[in-house]
């Protein structure tokens, strides 16, 4: 326990000013966005294109071609307005302003769904998605600025 405490006063210590304030309102939040997580309908939806087994070179090709505009593509339309990120956007809706973004990742990191554009499509390369998905961990950044949201 107390190796764990030292470890945690040590990140926060290098943090930003508003930093350790940042993180006591995301850990107030967790068991909202648990809910968020588990909600039936979310995970309805990323078993459904997880059954699709979609290649990833695929999954990249729409990564590239999601980056390569800004503007709202038909592609962008259907995922923004899928049942998935309705239900996303109804939990976020309960939260008031404190949630910028929240989407869904499928097995392989391609969104599922999504309360906003994110910045690309496929999260597979990043710390969001690896680390929950191959370690098992719940994924804890410092806050820092997000173009997407």
């Amino acid at each position: 326990m107390l190796s764990w405490f030292g470890i945690a006063v040590a990140v926060l210590a290098q943090m930003p000013a508003d930093g350790a304030a940042q993180v006591k309102k995301v850990d107030g939040l967790v068991p909202a966005l648990r809910e968020m997580a588990a909600d039936p309908l979310v995970i309805q939806a990323v078993r459904e294109q997880n059954a699709r087994r979609e290649a990833l070179d695929a999954i990249q090709a729409r990564d590239a071609a999601w980056m390569a505009t800004p503007a709202l593509t038909p592609f962008k339309e259907r995922l923004l307005s899928s049942a998935c990120s309705r239900v996303l956007n109804r939990h976020r809706s309960k939260l008031g302003r404190v949630i910028a973004e929240a989407f869904a990742m499928d097995n392989q990191g391609a969104l599922v769904g999504a309360t906003r554009r994110t910045s690309d499509y496929w999260q597979g390369d990043e710390e969001k998605f690896q680390v929950p998905f191959t370690q098992g961990l719940q994924l804890r950044e410092k806050p820092f600025f997000d173009e997407s949201s």
